[in-house]
């Protein structure tokens, strides 16, 4: 019972730390609920990107905006495929 009861804690605790995300406001965030989304793609667990999402271009022409980067749940579900060969995804949002 213990082994079961500390492999879903470690699973739960795995999961929480994955769906971490940055958020960055840039002037005086969103003012509209325009969203667009990118995902970045990692190789060697994160040390070196695949592509290069360039959230200045998202945003355009904006002043006011938020920029959300997360490992969402879908990024988890598909990293479980993925990671055998190192490569890793987080998604990246701009709000305007």
């Amino acid at each position: 019972m213990k082994k079961i009861t500390f492999a879903l804690l470690a699973l739960i605790i795995l999961l929480a730390v994955g769906c971490s995300m940055n958020v960055s406001t840039i002037g005086d965030g969103p003012q509209k609920n325009e969203v667009i989304q990118a995902r970045q793609w990692y190789i060697l667990y994160g040390l070196v990107p695949l592509n290069n999402v360039d959230t200045k271009q998202m945003a355009g022409d904006a002043k006011n905006y938020e920029i959300k980067t997360e490992q969402s749940g879908l990024d988890i579900l598909m990293n479980l495929f993925t990671n055998g060969v190192t490569v890793t995804s987080r998604t990246v949002t701009v709000t305007k």
